[in-house]
């Protein structure tokens, strides 16, 4: 992966992680129309860079994660991501599997955007308005729902931000509190993937951070794709907090659908 690949994927990632269309979707895709090599470096740099798009949420919400009077917010973050980091670990080698074929990454896209058509009128009773108001038991819900985020094209922000309007939350308050709860579940993917999961095969098989430290252009790559991801990861933020707010989540709905539909018949008539 050269210098303008690794920017083209941080760009994608910090574009998509926040949005309810499937940042892990759209990466595997452009590395495969940009003839990017799937090594273990580009694998393991794909979920590392997401550590730039957690510190675009501490950044722009730093008074709420820094008010550590709030302990009702950490508790609610901590009990919510515990359902991700049990199933993670027990399935983390299928969750690699499926990432290599991406047909049914594209079929899971068509069918999450047929949900988002017309989750605003499942869902639009909201009695929760506020993270404030939001029990322990709704934030373990919303955690389980995450959890289905573990079939690539699914989006972790999606699942989560269904299960916040299921529990009640209103569209702004769910996908805000699906943001926050990125954070401890992205940062645990990230520390994983970096220092305690070995990549490769056999006796080839390294760290995330030996590879970092292997040369200086895997250094400079891993710096430059976390810097990037935070950047944008800033601007889709705030962009689609005011989408969701004026529109809903149905055009999310018809972009998930549009674009599974061109990368099914792509991935299956040209590849």
């Amino acid at each position: 992966m050269n210098y303008l690949e690794a920017i083209i994927i941080s760009i994608i990632e910090g574009l998509t992680e926040y949005l309810p269309v499937s940042s892990t979707a759209h990466m595997i895709f452009t590395s495969s129309i940009f003839g990017i090599q799937e090594d273990e470096f580009v694998k393991m740099f794909q979920v590392s860079i997401q550590f730039g798009a957690i510190l675009a949420v501490v950044f722009l919400y730093w008074k709420k994660f820094f008010d550590f009077s709030k302990l009702n917010f950490y508790i609610k973050l901590a009990t919510a991501v515990l359902p991700a980091l049990v199933f993670g670990y027990l399935f983390d080698d299928l969750i690699e599997e499926i990432m290599g074929d991406p047909v049914p990454i594209a079929i899971v896209l068509i069918l999450g955007g047929i949900v988002l058509l017309f989750i605003d009128q499942f869902f639009n009773t909201p009695t929760t308005f506020r993270e404030s108001e939001m029990s322990i038991k709704q934030a373990v819900t919303i955690g389980f729902w995450q959890c289905l985020a573990m079939m690539p094209g699914t989006s972790r922000s999606a699942a989560s931000i269904i299960g916040g309007m299921q529990q009640k939350l209103n569209r702004e308050t769910a996908a805000e509190f699906s943001f926050f709860l990125a954070v401890p579940t992205m940062l645990a993917v990230t520390v994983y993937s970096i220092f305690v999961k070995k990549w490769g095969e056999g006796t080839a098989m390294v760290k995330g951070y030996e590879m970092i430290f292997a040369d200086q252009q895997h250094m400079i790559l891993f710096l430059m794709g976390n810097i990037i991801a935070f950047i944008v990861s800033i601007f889709a933020i705030k962009f689609f907090i005011e989408m969701i707010k004026k529109y809903g989540f149905r055009i999310w709905g018809w972009y998930r659908i549009v674009v599974g539909i061109i990368l099914l018949i792509y991935f299956t008539q040209f590849q």
